[in-house]
């Protein structure tokens, strides 16, 4: 999956951009799902039945004529929610401390760019705004926002594993953004051990996949018929 992240003030018109950029990004044969950080206390109005429900579940589904939601009586981690959006490209309306993703920024100025981490050591590919900073360009045209998106989007695993030789993961991806390294330095996707859960690849820390990696290897070799090479294992459950 590759996501980028919107972000600005309040009443900066997040909504509308992100809601552009898909549809740009839909027109150059890219859908993207959304997801949204918000301050709102309650995500459903407190006089539906889902919300009366939510009263008494830790989750309730709900399933319409066009529509499916669930909801659940807790704050879900950034993470856990990617698998159940269902595309490669996701948008990420808010979050300002996420450090695993490019941003937008919208800014009137440059010195609200830089608050909302744009410039050095920042995380934006472009100003949606009328300055640019520290040579993140200024782009106005919401069309060459999404080719932007399109070419420069990425998502990290967020473990912070340190495998790639960076402190965390925000290091990486200011240095991605940079131009200094790519997705491919990091070392929790893509490595020698691969797994994916309903087909969304799942980061391991290099550790833990070298213990995995040894201990499976080992099993399989006390099967007849096992030589090494590339080996695919299907766990249904």
């Amino acid at each position: 999956m590759r996501a980028v992240n919107i972000v600005g003030f309040k009443n900066t018109g997040k909504t509308t951009l992100c809601a552009s950029v898909i549809r740009e990004l839909a027109a150059l044969g890219i859908p993207a799902s959304s997801l949204k950080f918000t301050h709102q206390a309650g995500l459903d109005k407190s006089s539906t039945d889902t919300a009366k429900l939510l009263e008494v579940s830790p989750a309730v589904g709900a399933i319409g004529e066009s529509e499916s939601a669930i909801f659940w009586r807790e704050r879900k981690p950034f993470m856990d929610m990617l698998p159940l959006l269902g595309q490669d490209m996701l948008v990420v309306e808010g979050g300002k401390t996420l450090g695993v993703m490019g941003r937008i920024v919208i800014a009137r100025d440059a010195e609200e760019a830089r608050r909302l981490g744009a410039g050095q050591d920042g995380l934006a590919f472009a100003v949606y705004g009328p300055e640019g900073v520290d040579g993140v360009p200024a782009v106005s045209d919401v069309r060459e926002l999404a080719r932007i998106v399109s070419e420069r989007s990425f998502l990290l695993p967020g473990l912070d594993c340190g495998g790639c030789g960076r402190e965390n993961c925000r290091q990486l991806a200011v240095e991605i953004v940079s131009g200094a390294a790519s997705p491919a330095d990091c070392t929790a996707v893509g490595g020698e051990l691969s797994i994916t859960v309903n087909g969304a690849p799942l980061p391991l820390n290099p550790f833990v996949g070298r213990i995995l990696q040894a201990g499976i290897a080992a099993m399989l070799g006390q099967l007849k018929g096992y030589a090494p090479g590339e080996t695919v294992i299907s766990l249904k459950q």
